[in-house]
């Protein structure tokens, strides 16, 4: 049996599966996630679910050389359809474009029966994500931003509600905890995108045809970045 040291990024991620869960990882490439989360609690049950070949056959070769095949079920299959009847109360998906992950989302929903936390790691577009939730009754209990190997991601956990929840378009933008929080890291990230709209907008204006509502869509991102970063320019990679 092998310890598994997962990335700062995943770590975290694991530490919002409650003790207990039975949990769905999507996209679990080698299993490390799932094999770490049992071996360090006893009582968590996981499907790995993978949709590659080469993966797969890896994850399968992990979890049995860690004797955990009585507690993680190894999947080969597209997004959720790996969770098939089972009562799954937890799914992770980490590591994708939030424009993917809403499709996993979207395409599986049927799969989302019994879950009642979703814990998402999006590399870019979690402004998706967040609409997605509201939208489907998931209401954001928290949220990380965090930087590893030069990138920057951030994390959502949302659980199930019976009630109507909303957000704000900035909120759904920006993300209402790490708003709030305003890290150095967030304002890393913002003065990145800041720098990335002014780029098109200047890039559209030059266009014979300007898509008037995208531009003045840009134009507001861009007005609410400057809002939320007091047009800092100080902020460097």
């Amino acid at each position: 049996m092998e310890i598994i040291n997962l990335s700062e990024r995943l770590t975290l991620v694991s530490s919002f599966i409650a003790s207990g869960a039975y949990f769905a990882d999507i996209g679990s490439d080698h299993a490390y996630l799932p094999i770490y989360v049992c071996q360090k609690d006893l009582t968590a049950k996981g499907i790995a679910g993978e949709l590659n070949q080469g993966p797969y056959e890896a994850a399968l070769t992990h979890v049995a050389g860690n004797q955990l095949t009585d507690r993680i079920s190894v999947r080969k299959g597209n997004g959720l359809s790996v969770i098939e009847e089972e009562p799954v109360d937890t799914v992770v998906i980490c590591g994708m474009g939030g424009g993917l992950i809403k499709t996993i989302l979207d395409e599986g929903e049927k799969h989302l029966k019994n879950v009642t936390r979703l814990v998402l790691q999006p590399n870019i577009d979690s402004h998706y994500l967040r609409a997605w939730l509201v939208s489907h009754h998931y209401e954001l209990v928290s949220e990380e931003i965090l930087k590893e190997d030069g990138h920057i991601y951030e994390i959502l956990v949302a659980d199930k509600v019976a009630e109507d929840i909303s957000l704000t378009d900035k909120a759904q933008l920006f993300g209402p905890f790490l708003l709030k929080q305003s890290s150095d890291i967030f304002k890393e990230k913002w003065q990145r995108e800041k720098l990335n709209i002014e780029r098109v907008i200047k890039e559209m204006s030059k266009a014979k045809v300007i898509n008037q509502e995208k531009l003045q869509s840009f134009q507001t991102q861009l007005a609410w970045i400057k809002e939320v970063l007091k047009d800092d320019d100080t902020i460097t990679d």
